[in-house]
């Protein structure tokens, strides 16, 4: 994959975060919910792509992280802290919840999952 079909990942992933912003304050939870996890999981897939080439196929944010901190190991230390065990889970479990389980997600909860996203999972990401 080249790096400009790479970029596509990274845009599409900014772009879900944006919504994510945007759906929180129209009161669209789950959607917004789902879309910080996509976020996540693109941006991870971006990272892969542009250390490796390629990215497995895969959904789990807690499992592409693992895979990228083979790469780079600072990733180790953030993945061994239990409050960001906590919300990588929340965030992954997103994925399947906002998308096909009758659930509904509080307001408190989402703002939470996209405050830890901007303020911590970006700024990690962003460094590797």
């Amino acid at each position: 994959m080249s790096f400009e079909e790479a970029e596509i990942f990274k845009e599409r992933a900014e772009a879900f975060l944006r919504n994510a912003e945007r759906l929180v304050g129209e009161g669209v939870l789950d959607l917004a919910a789902f879309n910080i996890e996509q976020y996540c999981q693109l941006m991870l897939k971006y990272k892969l792509l542009i250390k490796t080439g390629t990215y497995p196929m895969l959904h789990s944010t807690i499992r592409l992280l693992r895979e990228l901190s083979r790469m780079s190991p600072s990733l180790q230390v953030f993945l061994d802290n239990d409050e960001n065990m906590l919300y990588l889970t929340k965030v992954e479990d997103a994925y399947i919840g906002a998308r096909y389980l009758p659930r509904r997600y509080e307001e408190s909860e989402v703002r939470s999952m996209l405050r830890f996203v901007k303020e911590v999972f970006k700024v990690v990401v962003e460094r590797i």
